[in-house]
């Protein structure tokens, strides 16, 4: 069974959290995915401007519910020995990780793919609302999901 741990932070990240969360003996490799703020708008944005921050809320209670849901899909889908995921909620500056995923499988294949296959089940199924605030001052709302 993979130990999975899923949390949502209004505090900045700690990525060495994460990875310790996910580290094992039994684990080869631990697939890591870091998503951070850019200046550059968001292909969904459709935007030229330039970000100078990002806002993120979150639904309070399935939020977390389905972000454990995508970690055990992640559980199912590959051998996992454990799995940490969390996502930031709140204002997130240039350069500051929002998302941390850290998954431990005793070969690296499994580890790179179940993180890559996991972020792309938070975008897609996490009710996570981003906001990207532009320099002069005007902003962008769209959903993760």
């Amino acid at each position: 069974m993979t130990a999975i741990r899923t949390w949502l932070s209004e505090d900045p990240l700690d990525v060495t959290q994460v990875i310790a969360e996910a580290s094992s003996i039994e684990a080869g490799g631990i697939g890591i995915f870091i998503g951070t703020v850019r200046a550059s708008a968001s292909v969904e944005s459709n935007s030229i401007k330039s970000v100078v921050r990002l806002d993120y809320e979150a639904h309070p209670t399935l939020a977390i519910e389905k972000l454990q849901a995508a970690a055990e899909a992640a559980a199912a889908k590959f051998e996992l020995i454990k799995i940490a995921a969390v996502h930031r909620t709140g204002r997130c500056e240039l350069g500051e990780p929002t998302v941390a995923i850290a998954c431990a499988a005793a070969h690296r294949g499994e580890a790179l793919d179940a993180a890559r296959f996991l972020i792309d089940e938070i975008k897609a199924t996490v009710p996570i609302w981003k906001s990207e605030v532009y320099g002069d001052g005007s902003a962008w709302v769209g959903a993760t999901p």
